[in-house]
């Protein structure tokens, strides 16, 4: 397990003081970053080797968003890896140990020369350590898309969004949705199922469907293929 504390700050929290979706993510998205870092297999190995771990799926659950200025502990840990998947949990924690917020993703190893999936490395399981899966009820990392949906104004992908992959950051797909939320929506779980990553002055087209107890946001390109389809519930698992 890899693990790092921190500080909720003033610019990751919303008008009521509370750490924001967003930051959560960049949160758990900097522990796996740190993690790889940490055994020298990183960004720069990576871009080496010609190869990237691409999220697939994301599921997040929340007990409890932590407050302005309160102390946190983010945890993460791979707990498989087979053919080109890799599987990891991540978890945040108050100052008493209890947990605040916890996930499943799904990741795929990809070629970057070629963009196609490639076997893990035997020796990335033995350097990462492999450990128990956290004992949640892991949902589908597929997302079903609704053919019933009100398709909102499209938006250009920024420059702002991109990261070292050149592609659009995960945490952001999640960004862009959640504005499209219901008014008084309260947010307990996010599932998100990556499927193609939006590039620069890509264009989106979101397309929304509000339903009992969820919203279902489809990040797609003009000809209709979703980039990413993101979940909101009102209710976590555990």
């Amino acid at each position: 397990m890899y693990e790092f504390d921190s500080r909720v700050r003033y610019s990751e929290v919303d008008a009521q003081g509370e750490l924001t979706w967003l930051a959560l993510m960049d949160y758990f998205q900097d522990s796996s970053v740190f993690h790889s870092e940490h055994h020298n297999i990183g960004v720069s190995y990576l871009s080496e080797h010609h190869i990237a771990w691409m999220l697939s799926s994301w599921q997040i659950c929340l007990n409890r968003m932590p407050k302005l200025a309160e102390h946190i502990t983010v945890q993460t840990w791979p707990y498989g890896m087979k053919n080109f998947y890799g599987y990891r949990n991540f978890s945040m924690n108050d100052s008493e140990g209890q947990r605040l917020a916890y996930a499943n993703s799904v990741w795929i190893m990809i070629d970057t020369q070629t963009g196609q999936p490639v076997r893990v490395p035997e020796e990335m399981a033995e350097i990462y350590g492999l450990e128990a899966p956290l004992p949640m009820e892991a949902r589908s990392r597929k997302i079903a898309v609704p053919k019933d949906f009100v398709e909102k104004e499209p938006l250009i992908v920024p420059s702002f969004f991109i990261d070292t992959n050149q592609h659009m950051n995960n945490s952001r797909y999640v960004q862009v949705a959640g504005q499209y939320l219901p008014k008084d929506f309260t947010v307990r779980e996010v599932r998100v199922e990556y499927r193609r990553a939006a590039k620069q002055s890509d264009v989106l087209v979101p397309r929304v469907t509000e339903m009992p107890g969820s919203t279902v946001v489809a990040l797609c390109s003009p000809d209709g293929s979703p980039y990413a389809v993101i979940e909101f519930l009102v209710g976590g698992v555990e």
